[in-house]
């Protein structure tokens, strides 16, 4: 499990999908909403949250609250990835390789606001299985959790790298 970290200051926060839920009962029909909400502050720095309410701005503001407390550091090099990573989550896998400068972000909507929120400008990335909405974006943060620099592997080795 990843270690909480203090919520940075400048968060940005990225709607990216609303679902709205239809419950029919003997009284009529009573709608609810939920919401997928990823936050981060584009220096490595991510979070994901789901919230549920009757009505749209409070299933957001319970999303990003959520998303506040799930926040996660990313390792970075510059502006894109160390390595390759496979992410899972569920039936939904994700293949994110890191990619030159200049190539942008090669992703789908929901893989693209967890990248963009995290500070990655250059990736490709593929989605297999399951292309449902929450499980691409938590897919894609377990990817970018298990992520480690050449200094991370180093020191978990005891091996100094050059």
């Amino acid at each position: 499990m990843a270690r909480l970290l203090e919520e940075p200051v400048n968060l940005e926060e990225t709607v990216v999908r609303i679902n709205r839920c239809t419950t029919v009962t003997k009284g009529g029909k009573s709608m609810s909403f939920s919401a997928l909400v990823v936050v981060g502050d584009k220096k490595g720095k991510v979070g994901v949250g789901f919230g549920k309410a009757r009505e749209v701005p409070n299933a957001v503001n319970k999303a990003v609250k959520e998303a506040k407390k799930q926040i996660v550091s990313i390792s970075l090099i510059g502006d894109t990835i160390p390595h390759e990573i496979w992410g899972e989550y569920k039936a939904a896998k994700i293949f994110l390789k890191p990619a030159q400068s200049g190539t942008g972000i090669k992703a789908g909507a929901s893989a693209r606001a967890v990248l963009e929120s995290a500070g990655i400008k250059n990736i490709l990335t593929k989605c297999y299985g399951s292309r449902n909405p929450l499980n691409v974006v938590k897919a894609t943060l377990t990817g970018l959790q298990s992520l480690r620099t050449k200094d991370q592997v180093g020191k978990l080795r005891g091996v100094k790298v050059e």
